[in-house]
């Protein structure tokens, strides 16, 4: 029984910082910024930030500020943008030449969203309703 407890312990701890597609094959490098660890990876004008300390609910502020220090630290460029969350942060960098385009993700799929029949609520002369939506 302790076994599978390790190996299912084992399983989830491996997906905590597992790169974003564009960052596959890169080796990250573990960088700590006032408590905060991150394992970061560069490539090209773009780089990414991956939490991988535990932290008691941490505001992206303070996180998003931290995350650009590392990535600056690991790149040596100068970071324009960090977007992401507490957990995982991507970088637009100028290394001299200009920074990349900002990229659009674009989803794989498509979104059709039809209101619920009777969720319309009427508050202050708006309305609101509720949404059914799936990706196809």
């Amino acid at each position: 029984m302790r076994s599978l407890f390790a190996v299912c312990a084992a399983v989830f701890l491996i997906a905590c910082n597992t790169p974003s597609p564009e960052f596959r094959g890169v080796a990250p490098t573990r960088v700590t910024v006032q408590g905060s660890t991150f394992d970061v990876r560069v490539r090209g004008g773009r780089a990414e930030a991956i939490r991988v300390n535990a932290q008691y609910a941490p505001r992206f502020g303070p996180i998003q500020s931290r995350a650009g220090a590392a990535i600056a630290m690991v790149s040596g460029c100068k970071v324009v943008e960090v977007t992401g969350d507490q957990a995982q942060a991507f970088a637009r960098l100028d290394c001299g030449n200009g920074p990349p385009p900002k990229s659009r993700r674009s989803m794989p799929w498509e979104i059709e969203c039809l209101p619920v029949p009777g969720s319309e609520i009427e508050i202050a002369g708006e309305v609101s309703l509720d949404l059914d939506c799936a990706a196809f």
